[in-house]
């Protein structure tokens, strides 16, 4: 069975809606079954799945997960964006800012840009709407600004995009940093023409934001300090070398629970089966996708895929500029039909060849490539934060997408400036 075959055959199961874990599995065992002779035998197959999940860095994902559950259950993000609105809510956008900027805090907690959406947009988004800014903008806004939570770090993906590269985590955390806040402030410049074009309801921002001073700042300080220190925490263990990602992981869960339990008091003692139960149906499937996918390419390293589509790929684009923008054009097209998840670990050892045959550093790499799929949060038809935020506010998805897509066009700039320019991923590494 050749390649080509296979692949066609994972897209016909995509198609057809059978689930990408289930579809990866298909594809993976069928060269096997038709070509005896071929080594990557179901048995193999299945020591692959076994294989890719037996991982200590992957440990960190479920800790992550259930990290940053617990903090949306606590009501962080409430938290994060009362400090925020307290010192910029009177400016103009002031209001949308802080929410962008809550969901990139947000994000160095969780890494995870649906579980972004749904606690700050859960809090944010009904607060966006008593202060007279339009549902659509609001909905949009929070949708977009979630896709932070990938690309700061901790971040789930960039943890996956270590496994299959073999790159240090720590060295992607690091190189997350000033991308994630080159995007926040392209989102924050566009919040500002919007509102300074659309107008805004001063006198409702007023009320609300003079509630929040009328506290007094020693309150509102003492209030979101515990949900400030976390992302200094679990960052601070991982840069200072007192732990690994994967500890640090740990960490945030145990802060957490404290920060939750005892200091908030936002959650109770009998809410952490419940907690446990969300964490462990939000990763089981991205678990049963990550043993898929290992195995799927591992089959397709036999096949010599990688190899194939690196030299077709170099043969017909020589140009270093124009080849760059092919790959980041076919990762569009893949984040908006994919999940973040399989696409990291199919592609990355087809692309990683490829960009480092023309001098791309595989980190920097990586941080292109996250970016390009965390666009695909927010692009139909399977943009998980449009689906995330219109179940907060009914907006139909489509409406959201199109009231987002001036903000995918500055996430699309931030892509190009992160691709042409290593410096702003490789300067702090």
């Amino acid at each position: 069975m050749s390649a080509l075959t296979v692949l066609i055959l994972f897209a016909i199961c995509l198609i057809i809606a059978i689930p990408v874990s289930i579809s990866l599995g298909i594809v993976a065992v069928l060269p096997g079954a038709f070509d005896p002779s071929f080594t990557a035998s179901a048995s193999y197959v299945i020591r692959s799945m076994v294989g890719g999940i037996d991982s200590f860095p992957l440990l960190a994902v479920p800790m992550f997960v259930l990290s940053g559950i617990i903090m949306a259950h606590g009501q962080i993000s409430k938290k994060l964006f009362d400090v925020f609105s307290y010192f910029i809510g009177k400016k103009t956008a002031g209001v949308p800012c802080a929410v962008i900027i809550t969901c990139l805090f947000y994000g160095a907690i969780s890494g995870s840009a649906p579980a972004t959406v749904a606690a700050v947009g859960s809090m944010t988004i009904p607060l966006l709407l008593e202060m007279g800014y339009d549902k659509k903008f609001s909905t949009a806004i929070v949708a977009v600004a979630g896709g932070l939570g990938v690309i700061i770090p901790p971040s789930i993906p960039f943890i996956m995009y270590a496994m299959a590269s073999g790159q240090s985590v720590s060295d992607l955390f690091i190189a997350g940093i000033i991308p994630g806040l080159l995007i926040s402030l392209l989102l924050m410049a566009y919040a500002y023409f919007h509102c300074k074009i659309e107008g805004e309801d001063k006198e409702k921002i007023n009320a609300e934001i003079d509630a929040l001073h009328a506290k007094g700042f020693g309150t509102i300080f003492k209030e979101s300090f515990f949900a400030i220190l976390s992302p200094v925490i679990v960052l601070g263990c991982i840069y200072a070398g007192i732990a690994s990602p994967t500890e640090a992981a740990v960490i945030s869960v145990f802060y957490a629970l404290i920060v939750s339990l005892f200091i908030y008091k936002t959650i109770r003692f009998r809410d952490i089966w419940n907690i446990f139960v969300e964490a462990m149906k939000t990763y089981a499937p991205i678990l049963f996708i990550l043993a898929a996918s290992t195995a799927f390419s591992r089959v397709l390293t036999l096949m010599q895929v990688p190899q194939t589509v690196s030299a077709y790929i170099l043969d017909n684009f020589t140009n270093k500029i124009v080849l760059l923008l092919v790959i980041n054009l076919f990762l569009l097209l893949v984040g908006m039909v994919m999940d973040t998840t399989p696409a990291i670990l199919i592609l990355s050892p087809i692309l990683l060849p490829i960009v480092t045959a023309v001098g791309m550093n595989p980190v920097h790499f990586g941080i292109m490539m996250v970016v390009n799929l965390a666009i695909g949060f927010v692009t139909p038809p399977i943009g998980v934060n449009l689906f995330v935020a219109s179940s907060l506010t009914d907006v139909p998805v489509v409406d959201i997408a199109a009231k987002a897509l001036p903000m995918i066009i500055m996430f699309i700039v931030a892509l190009l400036l992160i691709t042409f320019i290593p410096g702003i991923s490789l300067v702090l590494v």
